[in-house]
């Protein structure tokens, strides 16, 4: 009867510290930082930070009225996008930078999803069931991911506000996460 007790409170132990790990602290990302919300310049830019941190970095978060956006650096070239998948809101930050026939791509890390960090198009391996072997290949599913023009002036990076009159399915996710941004992850 002992052994059970033991067990029982065994058992609990575990499952509170693995529900502290899940629902504690989000900024532990070695590859990212974050400049909390952003802040406006005159001429309409938003700085997102000093170019050589951005660089050191990898990657960065920002919010932009409210916003996440995710600023990568990535083979000399700096990408700006919704920081939340259009999928299902997957925290894009997080994420690894795969090379995928040729293109920078983010892997989302919940679903796997990839989208390329140039213009946003969501991409898929698909085959042509008419031909003799079918093979797989990478395919577009189109432009799903908002990206964000990034402007570098005198080392420092800036983001022009988005274009809401044309919509993206990331647009879904990242109003819904507006409010909560990283402590809104929820998995």
């Amino acid at each position: 009867m002992l052994d059970l007790i033991i067990l029982g409170l065994h058992f609990l132990i575990c499952f509170l510290i693995s529900v502290a790990i899940w629902y504690g602290p989000k900024d532990a990302d070695s590859q990212s930082s974050s400049t909390g919300e952003a802040e406006m310049q005159p001429d309409g830019l938003t700085f997102i930070g000093k170019e050589d941190d951005i660089k050191k970095s990898q990657r960065i978060t920002a919010k932009i009225d409210g916003r996440e956006i995710v600023v990568f650096y990535h083979e000399g070239k700096f990408h700006a996008l919704d920081s939340r998948c259009y999928h299902e809101g997957g925290p894009l930050c997080r994420g690894e930078i795969e090379d995928i026939d040729g293109q920078a791509c983010i892997v989302c890390p919940w679903h796997k999803f990839k989208i390329t960090l140039e213009t946003g198009e969501g991409l898929y391996e698909g085959i042509n069931p008419q031909e003799p072997t079918p093979t797989p290949k990478w395919q577009s599913k189109g432009v799903k991911q908002r990206i964000h023009k990034v402007t570098i002036d005198n080392g420092n990076v800036y983001v022009s506000p988005p274009d809401l009159s044309v919509s993206f399915d990331s647009d879904y996710y990242a109003e819904k996460y507006k409010q909560g941004g990283e402590l809104a992850i929820g998995k």
